[in-house]
């Protein structure tokens, strides 16, 4: 089965990091995902942009509207994600645990809806 594992933090912590601090981020995460890789856990998974760089679209009746920016603003916001191929949500839970973000963000787990007879 295949989990969503969402990283939130608050992005002015990471935009206040050091170019140093900011290395030693990404190489515990590129340890985390050759950790996973090799654990055959790692189905994908990237970062995203900043959330200033952000658009929301909404259809309402016949109207679209698109704005600049968030859908809602707050503290902590969607950063990334990593896709866990996992035989549990248990299991999916402690590679999330693994993920950098968890020690000073929060990691939502979700497992991947498939159509019935399909595998995920």
């Amino acid at each position: 089965m295949q989990y969503l594992a969402m990283i939130y933090g608050d992005q002015a912590v990471w935009e206040s990091f050091t170019p140093e601090q900011r290395d030693d981020a990404y190489k515990r995460y590129g340890a985390f995902a050759e950790e996973a890789q090799q654990a055959g856990v790692m189905a994908g998974g990237n970062e995203l942009a900043s959330t200033t760089t952000a658009t929301t679209v909404r259809v309402r009746g016949d109207e679209t509207l698109v704005t600049d920016g968030p859908f809602v603003e707050l503290k902590e916001s969607l950063g990334g994600y990593f896709v866990l191929e996992c035989d549990s949500v248990d299991d999916a839970c402690i590679w999330a645990a693994r993920i950098p973000g968890a020690a000073h963000g929060a990691i939502e787990v979700r497992r991947i809806h498939v159509k019935e007879g399909e595998e995920s």
